[in-house]
């Protein structure tokens, strides 16, 4: 079944994000664009240098700016709001329900809830099953109605679309129920791995993708459980049988050494390859 929001969020962009006097939005950008920002690239907990997980990919069509957030991990919000008006939001995407990539829901419910312009209009929320229960029970709220009068939570099915984006959610191996996500739009792919092990059903998530958001929160050298996540020699060897164009290590914990996952991915793919770092723009 198709979840398509564009035609009902175009009808009246006012009616979805008001202006506010703090838009701290970037340039115009190009029609036919996307463009991702690194909002927060820190695996497991916020780092020194960056918020836990999230990102910021916008399209702009013929008619306006699209925005969608891809989780909104421990102190994501904060740093957000250096790139996009928090209340032009257009959709949220949860890949899991782990703190480090949702629990800065519980501020952007309040900030929906009793910013100074009014009670915002809901915009719609995707994650697994049990989001609306897990988000409600992070900020001590009933379960009903918990946020769901702020958002309009959604489980992921196929496909997704808002606006120009086509979302298609793929389960991978972690050991909550996890998703990740490519999104299409302008003959663009942007492919994010969220949290997951090794898993072939990666493959045909990243195939061909212009940008390959990918974690790698394991070292090769240490005897690493499984299910659970990706070594920046996976990531590597992802990216080389997927044939993606540039590859972006995210999701290192703290506690490592980021350039030795990113020695691990070039090691095994041989195209650009860098790694998240937060405030970094790319457009495609």
């Amino acid at each position: 079944m198709s979840s398509d929001i564009g035609r009902d969020l175009g009808r009246d962009m006012d009616q979805i994000a008001p202006e506010t006097t703090m838009l701290r939005t970037s340039e115009q950008m190009p029609e036919r664009t996307i463009r991702v920002t690194v909002v927060g690239c820190s695996g497991s907990y916020p780092g020194p240098d960056s918020p836990a997980s999230c990102y910021l990919v916008q399209a702009r069509d013929g008619l306006r700016t699209w925005s969608i957030v891809l989780d909104m991990g421990n102190g994501a919000l904060g740093a957000l709001q250096r790139y996009v008006d928090p209340l032009r939001v257009d959709a949220v995407l949860i890949s899991h329900l782990h703190a480090d990539h949702c629990v800065d829901m519980t501020s952007y419910y309040v900030l929906r809830k009793y910013h100074p312009t009014g009670t915002q209009p809901k915009i719609p929320v995707w994650g697994p099953k049990g989001t609306a229960k897990r988000l409600a029970n992070a900020y001590d709220l009933p379960r009903k109605p918990g946020m769901r009068e702020e958002f309009s939570f959604r489980v992921y099915k196929l496909p997704i679309t808002v606006g120009p984006f086509t979302i298609t959610p793929y389960e991978v191996d972690h050991p909550v129920p996890a998703y990740g996500l490519r999104l299409e739009a302008f003959d663009k792919v942007v492919a994010y791995s969220g949290d997951t092990g090794p898993i072939p059903v990666l493959d045909e998530l990243a195939a061909d993708a212009d940008l390959f958001l990918c974690e790698a929160s394991f070292r090769s050298c240490d005897d690493n459980p499984p299910h659970l996540h990706l070594t920046g020699a996976e990531a590597g060897e992802i990216a080389t049988r997927a044939s993606v164009k540039r590859l972006i290590v995210t999701h290192v914990p703290p506690w490592h050494d980021a350039q030795v996952m990113l020695g691990e991915a070039t090691k095994a793919y041989d195209g650009p390859t860098e790694l998240a770092a937060q405030g970094v723009v790319y457009d495609l």
